[in-house]
């Protein structure tokens, strides 16, 4: 059986662990509430936390120059940011923002990395993490190349439904043409022919998801393989 966290919101990664790591964890977290738009890290500064998400959710952005970071990994609920600390690298390799407003468990870097020497069982889940972070990030590269922007963008839906609280999605066409890797046009015709079919509607900012069987049939095979 899944152990409950203490709090109403709840971590994967946290609530899998036994009682006692599980615990000693939660005595070094901070519960914070995190904002559309803040910046978590930025490439090549060191880490002063590694996040939890509980409600809200973060894109790993990477950038080339003149051109806007695009998104190449989706935390939430399941996972941590931070897990190249278990390499004992202590900088980001990428920018992480908060797409997805609400509650995360924060601790410092120092102090994750004095639990781990203590808690194989927090090591473990980490690890395992790690790995499926590696893979989600791999596919999402092969996504980009060979996938139609609808395709992609009903994939991107769907991710960050399963990562929300509800069925409305506050995001702008620039934002997701800038997540997803596409002109601002783009966005505007792949959503359009969503939500000709019903499977969304949106309006000044507001995406709905309506059809979510449907969105699901829509979406590129990428999402089935991608974890969620």
């Amino acid at each position: 059986m899944t152990a409950t966290c203490k709090y109403p919101e709840v971590n994967q990664l946290i609530a899998e662990l036994p009682t006692r790591e599980r615990d000693e964890l939660l005595d070094h977290c901070e519960l914070i509430e995190l904002t559309n738009g803040e910046v978590l890290s930025v490439r090549q500064v060191s880490y002063s936390h590694a996040w939890f998400p509980l409600t809200a959710f973060i894109s790993v952005k990477a950038a080339v120059s003149e051109h806007p970071a695009m998104e190449i990994g989706m935390i939430g609920h399941e996972g941590m940011l931070g897990v190249t600390l278990l390499l004992a690298v202590d900088q980001a390799p990428h920018q992480a923002m908060i797409t997805g407003p609400g509650k995360a468990l924060r601790i410092s870097r120092v102090e994750l990395q004095e639990l781990l020497l203590g808690c194989p069982e927090l090591l473990l889940g980490l690890q395992h993490y790690c790995f499926q972070l590696m893979k989600q990030m791999t596919q999402t590269a092969i996504c980009t190349h060979f996938h139609r922007v609808e395709e992609r963008l009903a994939r991107w839906l769907l991710m960050t439904h399963d990562r929300s609280q509800g069925d409305d999605l506050y995001l702008t066409h620039q934002l997701l043409a800038n997540l997803l890797g596409v002109r601002r046009s783009a966005v505007t015709l792949a959503s359009g022919v969503l939500k000709k079919s019903g499977l969304i509607g949106y309006s000044r900012g507001r995406i709905r998801i309506l059809d979510r069987q449907g969105l699901e049939e829509a979406a590129c095979e990428c999402y089935y393989v991608l974890p969620s």
